[in-house]
């Protein structure tokens, strides 16, 4: 089967709602749109990078839902499978503003939404596999158990496929009815993918070990053929069967929103090793791209065009 696009992504996207002011959320006067989704900031970060994406989902038949769609296709992603259902809403969110690096308040309106209805039966086999790369995250299939299945279904057509998936375990505790079941449920998925890109306590979590080196062991030793174990402002540890090593994080004068980084360091991976680049420089590009998306206040105004990364690197 021939590929027309190079990664294809799904999951919930969400109006996000940031407020004009620090403080708590109901003291804010106004709040600007934005978009926000683990799933989606990798799309659009890779799409601005000139790749080939492409994202499933489903959205309401509301001002939200229109808004989200005429936003991803702007930023030239594949929107052909996104259903958009005048019957179910499009969920959102409220996030305070924070200016001193800290984790900004938030406050999710997702319950029921028209993504958390997608079904595996969703799926378009021949589109999703004409994609080389999937990207999948810990966050969609923690909305409901049939996205949870969506996801796995998904990543087990692209594996029989011989296609390549990478994985983020991107937590959210409130959507697992355990802690137990989170843990089950991330490894298993993990399991499933050639690239899995945990943070140090997410992995911490997980596997019950502590070093990056362990971490990384511990998803290797289930069938990962990389493992990149995001390390914050220290930059990451990266290990595969042929190599390992560190690369250090890029530094920044001032951390505004660490909101969506660990989102730009994905892009930043798999762009770069869809694009062939040593595994050492496709991680340096992660830390790249994620120390770019701290310094400002949004989910994906920081991701780079091709342009601006190319004169970032270059400044390296």
């Amino acid at each position: 089967m021939t590929t027309s696009l190079d990664v294809v992504t799904f999951g919930e996207a969400m109006l996000l709602l940031v407020a004009d002011r620090p403080g708590a959320i109901e003291d804010a006067q106004m709040f600007h749109k934005r978009t926000a989704g683990a799933e989606t900031n990798v799309a659009i970060g890779l799409s601005r990078l000139g790749l080939k994406v492409g994202w499933a989902s489903r959205l309401g038949g509301d001002s939200m839902g229109r808004y989200l769609l005429a936003a991803m296709q702007a930023d030239g992603i594949d929107c052909s499978h996104v259903v958009s259902d005048s019957s179910q809403r499009t969920g959102f969110q409220f996030k305070g503003q924070v200016t001193d690096g800290s984790d900004p308040p938030v406050e999710y309106h997702r319950k029921g939404s028209a993504a958390s209805q997608m079904q595996p039966s969703d799926i378009d086999e021949a589109w999703l596999c004409s994609a080389r790369h999937l990207h999948a995250t810990g966050v969609f299939a923690a909305v409901a158990p049939n996205c949870f299945e969506t996801s796995r279904r998904s990543m087990a057509l692209m594996r029989a496929a011989g296609r390549t998936i990478s994985f983020d375990p991107n937590l959210r505790p409130t959507l697992w009815p355990s802690t137990e079941a989170m843990r089950e449920g991330i490894n298993t998925l993990a399991s499933m993918s050639d690239w899995v890109f945990p943070g140090i306590e997410e992995g911490r979590l997980l596997t019950g070990r502590d070093t990056p080196q362990d971490i990384a062991g511990f998803y290797r030793e289930r069938g990962a053929a990389l493992v990149v174990v995001k390390l914050g402002a220290q930059g990451a540890y990266y290990e595969s069967e042929a190599e390992q090593g560190f690369v250090p994080g890029v530094p920044v004068e001032k951390v505004i929103d660490t909101v969506g980084a660990g989102d730009g360091f994905a892009a930043g991976v798999i762009s770069g090793l869809l694009e062939g680049l040593p595994l050492s420089r496709a991680v340096q590009r992660g830390a790249l791209i994620g120390a770019r998306a701290v310094q400002v206040l949004g989910d994906t105004e920081g991701l780079p065009t091709r342009q601006e990364l190319e004169q970032a690197e270059a400044a390296l």
